[in-house]
Protein backbone atom coordinates (compact mmCIF):
# COMPACT_ATOMS: atom_id res chain seq x y z
CA UNK A 1 0.00 0.00 0.00
CA UNK A 2 1.29 3.46 -0.92
CA UNK A 3 0.73 6.14 1.72
CA UNK A 4 1.61 9.82 1.47
CA UNK A 5 4.33 9.55 -1.17
CA UNK A 6 6.08 6.49 0.38
CA UNK A 7 5.45 2.74 0.35
CA UNK A 8 4.82 0.16 3.04
CA UNK A 9 7.37 -2.63 3.15
CA UNK A 10 5.36 -5.13 1.08
CA UNK A 11 4.79 -2.85 -1.90
CA UNK A 12 8.29 -1.44 -1.63
CA UNK A 13 9.74 -4.96 -1.73
CA UNK A 14 7.79 -5.70 -4.92
CA UNK A 15 9.00 -2.46 -6.51
CA UNK A 16 12.68 -3.10 -5.81
CA UNK A 17 12.64 -6.88 -6.32
CA UNK A 18 13.94 -7.84 -2.87
CA UNK A 19 12.05 -9.79 -0.22
CA UNK A 20 10.76 -7.88 2.83
CA UNK A 21 12.83 -10.11 5.10
CA UNK A 22 16.07 -9.26 3.29
CA UNK A 23 15.21 -5.56 3.23
CA UNK A 24 14.67 -5.59 6.98
CA UNK A 25 18.01 -7.34 7.46
CA UNK A 26 19.81 -4.74 5.32
CA UNK A 27 18.11 -1.97 7.27
CA UNK A 28 18.96 -3.40 10.70
CA UNK A 29 22.51 -4.56 9.95
CA UNK A 30 23.80 -1.84 7.64
CA UNK A 31 21.44 1.13 7.94
CA UNK A 32 20.77 0.90 4.22
CA UNK A 33 17.13 1.99 4.45
CA UNK A 34 15.87 5.09 6.23
CA UNK A 35 12.07 4.91 6.40
CA UNK A 36 9.91 7.64 7.84
CA UNK A 37 7.00 7.01 10.16
CA UNK A 38 3.46 8.23 9.51
CA UNK A 39 1.42 9.68 12.39
CA UNK A 40 -0.17 6.22 12.60
CA UNK A 41 3.21 4.56 13.13
CA UNK A 42 3.64 2.96 9.69
CA UNK A 43 7.14 2.84 8.21
CA UNK A 44 7.29 4.25 4.69
CA UNK A 45 10.09 3.76 2.16
CA UNK A 46 10.81 6.30 -0.57
CA UNK A 47 12.81 6.86 -3.74
CA UNK A 48 16.11 7.38 -1.95
CA UNK A 49 15.70 3.99 -0.28
CA UNK A 50 15.00 2.45 -3.67
CA UNK A 51 18.15 4.01 -5.11
CA UNK A 52 20.29 2.60 -2.28
CA UNK A 53 18.77 -0.85 -2.77
CA UNK A 54 19.56 -0.67 -6.49
CA UNK A 55 23.17 0.31 -5.77
CA UNK A 56 23.49 -2.49 -3.22
CA UNK A 57 22.15 -5.09 -5.66
CA UNK A 58 24.57 -3.89 -8.32
CA UNK A 59 27.49 -4.15 -5.89
CA UNK A 60 26.42 -7.68 -4.90
CA UNK A 61 26.27 -8.66 -8.57
CA UNK A 62 29.84 -7.41 -8.91
CA UNK A 63 30.96 -9.90 -6.25
CA UNK A 64 31.16 -7.75 -3.12
CA UNK A 65 30.09 -9.14 0.24
CA UNK A 66 26.87 -7.83 1.74
CA UNK A 67 28.75 -5.56 4.15
CA UNK A 68 30.98 -4.22 1.38
CA UNK A 69 28.02 -3.73 -0.95
CA UNK A 70 26.10 -1.80 1.70
CA UNK A 71 29.11 0.40 2.38
CA UNK A 72 29.48 1.11 -1.34
CA UNK A 73 25.77 1.88 -1.70
CA UNK A 74 25.90 4.35 1.17
CA UNK A 75 29.15 5.97 0.06
CA UNK A 76 27.77 6.70 -3.41
CA UNK A 77 24.65 8.40 -2.10
CA UNK A 78 23.27 11.31 -4.13
CA UNK A 79 24.77 14.77 -3.62
CA UNK A 80 22.95 17.29 -1.39
CA UNK A 81 21.80 19.16 -4.49
CA UNK A 82 20.32 15.97 -5.90
CA UNK A 83 18.56 15.26 -2.60
CA UNK A 84 17.06 18.76 -2.55
CA UNK A 85 15.94 18.43 -6.18
CA UNK A 86 14.33 15.07 -5.44
CA UNK A 87 12.59 16.42 -2.33
CA UNK A 88 11.27 19.41 -4.28
CA UNK A 89 9.99 17.20 -7.10
CA UNK A 90 8.29 14.94 -4.57
CA UNK A 91 6.62 17.87 -2.84
CA UNK A 92 5.45 19.44 -6.10
CA UNK A 93 4.12 16.08 -7.27
CA UNK A 94 2.06 15.71 -4.11
CA UNK A 95 0.73 19.26 -4.53
CA UNK A 96 -0.26 18.68 -8.14
CA UNK A 97 -2.19 15.52 -7.18
CA UNK A 98 -3.87 17.18 -4.16
CA UNK A 99 -2.24 14.56 -1.95
CA UNK A 100 -2.37 16.13 1.51
CA UNK A 101 -0.72 13.17 3.23
CA UNK A 102 2.00 13.18 0.59
CA UNK A 103 2.66 16.89 1.16
CA UNK A 104 2.91 16.37 4.91
CA UNK A 105 5.30 13.43 4.58
CA UNK A 106 7.46 15.38 2.10
CA UNK A 107 7.59 18.28 4.57
CA UNK A 108 8.44 15.91 7.44
CA UNK A 109 11.25 14.33 5.45
CA UNK A 110 12.60 17.65 4.21
CA UNK A 111 12.79 19.21 7.65
CA UNK A 112 14.43 16.12 9.13
CA UNK A 113 16.92 15.75 6.28
CA UNK A 114 18.01 19.33 5.64
CA UNK A 115 17.48 21.35 8.82
CA UNK A 116 15.46 24.53 9.17
CA UNK A 117 17.47 26.92 6.99
CA UNK A 118 17.78 24.63 3.97
CA UNK A 119 14.19 23.46 4.48
CA UNK A 120 13.00 27.06 4.12
CA UNK A 121 15.51 28.34 1.57
CA UNK A 122 15.87 25.32 -0.72
CA UNK A 123 12.57 23.46 -0.38
CA UNK A 124 9.68 25.65 0.78
CA UNK A 125 10.34 28.92 -1.04
CA UNK A 126 11.43 27.42 -4.40
CA UNK A 127 8.40 25.11 -4.34
CA UNK A 128 6.03 28.02 -3.82
CA UNK A 129 7.77 30.00 -6.56
CA UNK A 130 7.53 27.04 -8.94
CA UNK A 131 3.84 26.54 -8.18
CA UNK A 132 3.14 30.25 -8.64
CA UNK A 133 5.03 30.34 -11.92
CA UNK A 134 3.16 27.24 -13.07
CA UNK A 135 -0.12 28.99 -12.36
CA UNK A 136 0.99 32.07 -14.34
CA UNK A 137 1.90 29.81 -17.27
CA UNK A 138 -1.35 27.85 -17.11
CA UNK A 139 0.27 24.58 -16.01
CA UNK A 140 -1.02 24.72 -12.43
CA UNK A 141 -4.58 25.37 -11.29
CA UNK A 142 -5.27 28.21 -8.86
CA UNK A 143 -6.80 25.58 -6.57
CA UNK A 144 -3.44 23.78 -6.47
CA UNK A 145 -1.68 27.02 -5.59
CA UNK A 146 -4.14 27.64 -2.74
CA UNK A 147 -3.83 24.01 -1.63
CA UNK A 148 -0.03 24.31 -1.46
CA UNK A 149 -0.03 27.69 0.28
CA UNK A 150 -2.52 26.61 2.94
CA UNK A 151 -0.66 23.41 3.81
CA UNK A 152 2.78 25.01 3.85
CA UNK A 153 1.55 27.99 5.84
CA UNK A 154 0.00 25.57 8.33
CA UNK A 155 3.29 23.73 8.70
CA UNK A 156 5.23 26.95 9.32
CA UNK A 157 2.67 28.03 11.92
CA UNK A 158 3.04 24.69 13.68
CA UNK A 159 6.82 25.23 13.84
CA UNK A 160 6.20 28.72 15.21
CA UNK A 161 4.32 27.48 18.27
CA UNK A 162 5.53 29.27 21.44
CA UNK A 163 8.15 31.25 19.50
CA UNK A 164 7.45 34.20 21.77
CA UNK A 165 8.91 32.44 24.80
CA UNK A 166 12.42 32.94 26.10
CA UNK A 167 14.69 35.77 27.18
CA UNK A 168 16.03 36.96 23.83
CA UNK A 169 15.28 40.27 22.12
CA UNK A 170 11.79 40.71 20.74
CA UNK A 171 10.98 41.13 17.02
CA UNK A 172 7.57 42.49 16.03
CA UNK A 173 6.58 41.17 12.59
CA UNK A 174 3.63 42.23 10.43
CA UNK A 175 2.37 42.64 6.88
CA UNK A 176 1.22 46.09 5.80
CA UNK A 177 -2.47 46.94 5.44
CA UNK A 178 -4.07 45.03 2.58
CA UNK A 179 -1.19 42.56 2.29
CA UNK A 180 -2.35 38.94 2.70
CA UNK A 181 0.79 37.02 1.70
CA UNK A 182 2.66 36.21 4.87
CA UNK A 183 4.46 32.92 4.21
CA UNK A 184 7.84 34.56 3.62
CA UNK A 185 7.43 36.58 6.83
CA UNK A 186 6.60 33.42 8.77
CA UNK A 187 9.72 31.77 7.37
CA UNK A 188 11.81 34.82 8.26
CA UNK A 189 10.48 34.70 11.81
CA UNK A 190 11.40 31.03 12.18
CA UNK A 191 14.96 31.69 11.06
CA UNK A 192 15.26 34.69 13.37
CA UNK A 193 13.90 32.55 16.21
CA UNK A 194 16.75 30.08 15.59
CA UNK A 195 19.14 32.89 16.63
CA UNK A 196 17.43 33.08 20.02
CA UNK A 197 15.06 35.96 19.30
CA UNK A 198 11.47 36.05 20.51
CA UNK A 199 8.78 36.64 17.90
CA UNK A 200 5.57 38.63 18.22
CA UNK A 201 3.68 37.98 15.01
CA UNK A 202 0.72 40.12 13.95
CA UNK A 203 0.44 38.59 10.48
CA UNK A 204 -1.39 39.76 7.39
CA UNK A 205 -3.22 43.04 6.81
CA UNK A 206 -2.09 44.84 9.97
CA UNK A 207 -3.21 48.48 10.39
CA UNK A 208 -0.24 50.74 11.06
CA UNK A 209 -2.03 52.25 14.07
CA UNK A 210 -2.34 48.77 15.59
CA UNK A 211 1.32 48.06 14.87
CA UNK A 212 2.39 51.33 16.53
CA UNK A 213 0.23 50.68 19.59
CA UNK A 214 1.64 47.15 19.93
CA UNK A 215 5.18 48.45 19.61
CA UNK A 216 4.62 51.02 22.36
CA UNK A 217 3.19 48.31 24.62
CA UNK A 218 5.80 45.61 24.04
CA UNK A 219 9.01 47.57 23.31
CA UNK A 220 10.45 45.37 20.55
CA UNK A 221 14.11 45.47 19.58
CA UNK A 222 13.04 45.65 15.94
CA UNK A 223 9.90 45.97 13.83
CA UNK A 224 9.80 44.22 10.45
CA UNK A 225 7.04 45.28 8.09
CA UNK A 226 6.42 43.60 4.73
CA UNK A 227 4.72 45.48 1.91
CA UNK A 228 4.13 44.76 -1.75
CA UNK A 229 2.61 48.18 -2.43
CA UNK A 230 5.00 51.09 -3.00
CA UNK A 231 2.10 53.56 -3.04
CA UNK A 232 1.17 52.52 0.49
CA UNK A 233 4.68 53.18 1.75
CA UNK A 234 4.65 56.57 0.08
CA UNK A 235 1.16 57.50 1.33
CA UNK A 236 1.81 56.36 4.90
CA UNK A 237 5.17 58.06 5.26
CA UNK A 238 4.19 60.05 8.36
CA UNK A 239 2.81 56.96 10.11
CA UNK A 240 5.93 54.97 9.26
CA UNK A 241 8.19 57.72 10.61
CA UNK A 242 6.23 57.67 13.88
CA UNK A 243 6.53 53.90 13.97
CA UNK A 244 10.29 54.12 13.43
CA UNK A 245 10.56 56.36 16.49
CA UNK A 246 9.10 53.63 18.71
CA UNK A 247 11.66 50.99 17.67
CA UNK A 248 14.14 50.34 14.85
CA UNK A 249 12.04 49.71 11.71
CA UNK A 250 12.96 47.46 8.80
CA UNK A 251 10.86 47.42 5.63
CA UNK A 252 10.87 44.46 3.27
CA UNK A 253 9.10 43.32 0.11
CA UNK A 254 8.69 44.76 -3.39
CA UNK A 255 6.91 47.84 -2.07
CA UNK A 256 9.94 48.85 0.00
CA UNK A 257 12.07 50.34 -2.75
CA UNK A 258 15.50 51.78 -1.90
CA UNK A 259 14.32 55.25 -2.92
CA UNK A 260 11.31 55.20 -0.60
CA UNK A 261 13.15 53.71 2.36
CA UNK A 262 15.86 56.30 1.79
CA UNK A 263 13.29 59.09 1.95
CA UNK A 264 11.86 57.63 5.16
CA UNK A 265 15.35 57.09 6.58
CA UNK A 266 14.60 53.50 7.53
CA UNK A 267 16.53 50.41 6.58
CA UNK A 268 15.43 47.97 3.92
CA UNK A 269 15.76 44.21 4.17
CA UNK A 270 16.36 42.70 0.77
CA UNK A 271 17.73 39.56 -0.85
CA UNK A 272 17.71 36.14 0.72
CA UNK A 273 15.52 35.95 3.82
CA UNK A 274 18.19 33.83 5.54
CA UNK A 275 20.64 36.69 5.10
CA UNK A 276 17.98 39.17 6.20
CA UNK A 277 17.38 37.21 9.39
CA UNK A 278 21.12 37.10 10.04
CA UNK A 279 21.31 40.87 9.49
CA UNK A 280 18.54 41.51 12.01
CA UNK A 281 19.92 38.96 14.48
CA UNK A 282 23.29 40.73 14.55
CA UNK A 283 21.95 44.29 14.40
CA UNK A 284 22.89 46.99 16.79
CA UNK A 285 20.52 49.95 17.00
CA UNK A 286 19.41 52.42 14.34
Amino acid sequence: MSVGGGHRIGEFARRVGVTPELLRAWEQRYGLLRPVRTPGGFRLYGEQDAERVARMRQALDEGLSAAEAARAALETAPSPDRLIDDARARLIGAIESYDEAGVQVALDDGLAAFGLEAFVRDLILPTLIAVGRGWEQGRVEISQEHFASNLIRGRLLSLARLWGRGAGPLALLACAPGEQHDISLLAFGLILRSYGWRILYLGADTPLSTLEETARTTGPAVIVLVTFDAELVDAEGAALRRLARTAPLRLSGPGASPDLTGQLRVRRLDGDLIEAAHEVATMTNG
